[in-house]
């Protein structure tokens, strides 16, 4: 196999129903030379039943968590094993378009000074994230921008991508979902400037397994504030 130039992180959890449909996608798309690194984070549903029990092509690694760690522990796991110069992240629920992978990654490669890409997502068309959720994520994105002095549209969107040293270099210690804004913090605070792209966006309903709580948008703002007053 050509050396990767993109290191897709799929985190996973419990997601035996997207799982197949999320692996094939990716694999799918026209990106240059990339790999798939898959992390089990200790799922309860078959899911790591499913993926010992198939053979999967050259470029694809599977890792394990004997125990459910977090999003955040899963994405560290991945990061240890990437080989690609830009690494990516793409959740395995297939709320995010695949076909979006190009877009983030595209500025990297051709822009030397776009280090960071971020996808954005505009809310439009499926109506199943409630009201408050998206009146959430603009909270959170509001208090980022205060603390941090930017002016970013979307801070927990997943479709993230960046230069796999940049991503390394991160101090991150989240475990669970919020790593997404330490993410972003730890970023600006390397003073990295986050290149924002649109993407698509179809949300699942609670009933189809959405799990944010406010009790997460709480979450999320400790962990801003938390960034903002410490350096790792």
């Amino acid at each position: 196999m050509t050396s990767p130039l993109v290191s897709v992180i799929l985190p996973v959890y419990n997601g035996r129903r997207f799982l197949r449909g999320a692996v094939d996608s990716v694999l799918a798309q026209s990106l240059p030379p990339c790999e798939l690194i898959v992390v089990d984070d200790g799922s309860t549903d078959r899911t790591a039943e499913l993926l010992r029990g198939r053979e999967w092509p050259e470029g694809v690694t599977v890792l394990h968590h004997e125990r459910n760690a977090g999003k955040g522990a899963a994405v560290r796991t991945a990061l240890e094993h990437a080989n690609g110069e830009f690494a990516a992240i793409f959740d395995a629920d297939l709320e995010y378009d695949p076909n979006d992978l190009a877009a983030l990654v595209g500025p990297l490669r051709d822009d030397d000074a776009v280090h960071v890409v971020y996808g954005v997502r505009t809310f439009d068309g499926y109506t199943s994230h409630s009201f408050l959720y998206v009146m959430g994520n603009k909270g959170v994105t509001l208090a980022a921008n205060v603390l941090f002095n930017v002016y970013i549209h979307d801070l927990m969107t997943c479709h993230k991508a960046m230069y796999t040293e940049t991503f390394r270099a991160l101090p991150l210690r989240t475990n669970g979902f919020s790593i997404e804004p330490e993410i972003t913090a730890r970023l600006l605070q390397r003073g990295e400037r986050i290149y924002e792209v649109p993407v698509s966006y179809r949300a699942r309903a609670s009933e189809e397994g959405k799990k944010l709580t406010a009790a997460d948008g709480f979450r999320v703002l400790w962990t801003l504030l938390r960034c903002r007053l410490t350096s790792g």
